[in-house]
């Protein structure tokens, strides 16, 4: 049986889904120029798959280009690569389109540059539910637990270095089948496409051994709810650490404390960008090592915003070693949608010169109709993702509401699990 090889081109869209076109791999340099023709409703594809609404109809036409520098060729023995990109999504003119996502992200970043001088150094840890391993007495930690994966974690490992990922971390979680993933920190827009291409991998490795990994916010409403913490500090141009004074409280300087009290301030409506599921909001709840009011601590993995400790005697470590880690995120968000906001957040503090709010931190919304309200009445987001994409993004995720009406809890986190 001959074969031909072809290339798979997408990013994450509205709904966090990796979702583009492919191509023979004969015609890549033309590609590289002119892209991959998308219809614009094609970014209001819903979670489980139909268009459930749409500002642009069938009218239109966007152009899906592929970014060189994110090229994942993976080979997989006795079946077909991994062989993709992740790419922007242009106007006819060249131009950037207002509803792509990695845009939106790179706009943010440009605004954090010119204001501040400092560049993101970010990295996306990553929980999810692996079903090649039996959940019968799964101890987390564990030994045991790690070795039940058998070779999906070299596989992904290696799977991932291959792809210009630089892994960090594997480890069995406190959740049944419950596992973690973590890569190296990336400047800019490429931590989030390492989070897209992490997860591509990990189900790619999964499908070749028979089986399934699975991001989906909480497989069962009482069960553990499998996060995306997003980990995060600055750099200067001289590539020298700016987050960390070990003379501030909680060793936050003063541009990185802004920084978090921006975000802390509008985390209540940032909610429906980086947990906008309706299963998003059973995790949670209290009790679940999860986050439920807009709180910042150190060293308190139940706090939204956590200042991650530092190890070891060496100053010069330290500060290349500290960083945020913002807990409020999970895979149903776009990594570039969530990243983007958190910035944006993050500057809207540094330009009010905002401080850490640690006695009443507000509460985070209970549900996603709670959340979606707080977004709609928030001015900076609409400004900061554009006033149509604010919008549309609001009626996209209400239609996901209204099709998840007739369902109870456990329903719908099994239609997330499998989505997902």
């Amino acid at each position: 049986m001959q074969r031909e090889q072809i290339v798979f081109v997408g990013t994450s869209d509205l709904s966090g889904h990796f979702r583009g076109k492919s191509f023979p791999a004969t015609d890549l340099p033309a590609r590289l120029q002119r892209g991959v023709g998308l219809a614009p409703t094609n970014i209001f594809i819903s979670a489980f798959g139909p268009i459930q609404m749409t500002t642009f109809g069938t009218v239109g036409e966007v152009f899906l280009i592929p970014d060189v520098e994110t090229r994942v060729f993976v080979p997989f023995d006795g079946g077909a690569p991994e062989y993709f990109f992740v790419g922007d999504i242009k106007n006819s003119d060249g131009t950037p389109w207002d509803f792509c996502p990695r845009h939106i992200l790179r706009r943010a970043l440009d605004r954090l540059g010119s204001e501040t001088g400092v560049r993101l150094l970010a990295t996306f840890e990553q929980e999810f539910t692996y079903s090649g391993v039996s959940g019968q007495g799964w101890q987390p930690y564990d030994l045991d637990s790690y070795r039940r994966q058998g070779i999906f974690g070299e596989a992904l490992i290696s799977a991932m270095r291959q792809a210009g990922v630089i892994p960090d971390s594997l480890l069995a979680e406190f959740g049944v089948r419950q596992y973690e993933v973590t890569s190296a920190p990336a400047l800019g827009v490429r931590a989030a496409d390492h989070a897209v291409i992490t997860r591509q991998l990990a189900q790619a490795v999964a499908y070749r051994l028979g089986h399934r990994v699975s991001f989906c916010p909480i497989p069962e409403p009482d069960g553990t709810g499998n996060g995306t913490h997003i980990h995060w500090s600055f750099l200067d141009e001289a590539e020298q650490s700016v987050l960390h004074d070990a003379k501030e409280p909680w060793a936050l300087s003063a541009l990185g404390r802004q920084f978090v009290a921006g975000i802390q301030h509008h985390l209540p409506s940032l909610c429906a960008i980086t947990t906008p599921s309706v299963a998003s909001y059973y995790r949670l709840r209290p009790n679940r090592w999860a986050p439920i009011r807009a709180d910042v601590a150190p060293l308190d993995r139940g706090a939204a915003i956590r200042i991650s400790p530092l190890s070891g005697s060496d100053p010069a470590r330290h500060a290349r070693q500290f960083n945020v880690e913002f807990r409020v995120a999970d895979a149903t968000a776009s990594p570039y949608l969530a990243l983007a906001m958190l910035v944006q957040a993050g500057l809207d503090g540094v330009r009010r010169r905002l401080e850490i709010e640690t006695q009443n931190p507000p509460a985070l919304p209970a549900s996603l109709s709670e959340a979606l309200g707080l977004l709609e009445e928030s001015s900076a987001a609409a400004e900061w993702l554009g006033a149509e994409v604010h919008a549309a993004y609001l009626a996209f995720k209400r239609a996901e509401l209204d099709g998840l009406e007739a369902l109870n809890e456990s329903e719908i986190c099994r239609r997330y699990a499998e989505a997902y």
